[in-house]
């Protein structure tokens, strides 16, 4: 199935699914945000940036800052925070995925030799990992291969904190994980349906907690419920 263009959901979005697919539907369906100390982090991160210049060259590197990325197949589209073109000295064969035949790299304008991008996603916090970053890190590399027709066998999730990068390699476990997640990600706007609330203990780091309130309405309880209870307690 390939989607239109108006059917294209944010790529960002599929971190949000694989965290919580009522967070997922509250951002989506609902157009709820909330901001809390991560998400305030995170946006200045991607505003730093986002500020730097859009394209930079260093010997065998490009640097691309802000690519609009798409992919039909996925259905998904968004921006990378960070695309940098290596120049490759042995390109080797062909390489092979659902789309067909992808070259080893790709000749870029103004610049000699040819070369392969690595997608690099700026993100808050300790170096780890986390699945929805790495499915979110995969899609961009799937829209990259979808677009250019190039591999793009790796990539790498840089970490605010301490200045390093979590290197991401796209294997075929990854990449069905995250073409499951796009998948599951249209299934559940389709539906126009919120995901029922249930409380775990990375609900306590989600921006929309006070929106959600999980402890609340979770595992069958109802808000209206709460407050009868609470008024007769008082009572």
């Amino acid at each position: 199935m390939m989607y239109s263009d108006d059917d294209l959901l944010p790529l960002s979005v599929l971190a949000d699914l694989l965290f919580c697919e009522r967070r997922a539907a509250l951002h989506q369906i609902e157009g709820l945000w909330k901001d809390n100390l991560f998400t305030v982090e995170g946006t200045y991160l991607h505003q730093k940036v986002d500020d730097d210049l859009p394209v930079e060259s260093r010997g065998d590197l490009r640097i691309t800052r802000g690519l609009l990325l798409h992919s039909r197949e996925l259905g998904l589209s968004g921006k990378a925070d960070v695309v940098e073109f290596c120049r490759i000295a042995d390109v080797g064969g062909a390489h092979y995925s659902s789309s067909g035949t992808l070259a080893a790299a790709i000749p870029l304008s103004g610049s000699s030799g040819l070369w392969r991008p690595y997608p690099v996603d700026y993100k808050r916090g300790r170096l780890r990992h986390e699945e929805g970053f790495e499915a979110q890190l995969c899609a961009q590399a799937l829209c990259l291969e979808e677009m250019l027709k190039v591999a793009v066998p790796e990539g790498a999730i840089y970490y605010g904190k301490p200045r390093r990068r979590l290197v991401v390699v796209f294997d075929d476990s990854l990449r069905s994980k995250t073409r499951e997640a796009a998948r599951r990600l249209h299934e559940l706007v389709s539906s126009g349906r919120t995901p029922q609330a249930r409380y775990e203990k990375k609900c306590e780091s989600c921006s929309l907690l006070s929106v959600c309130m999980p402890k609340i309405t979770g595992s069958g309880r109802s808000a209206q419920g709460y407050i009868a209870k609470a008024l007769a307690q008082d009572l």
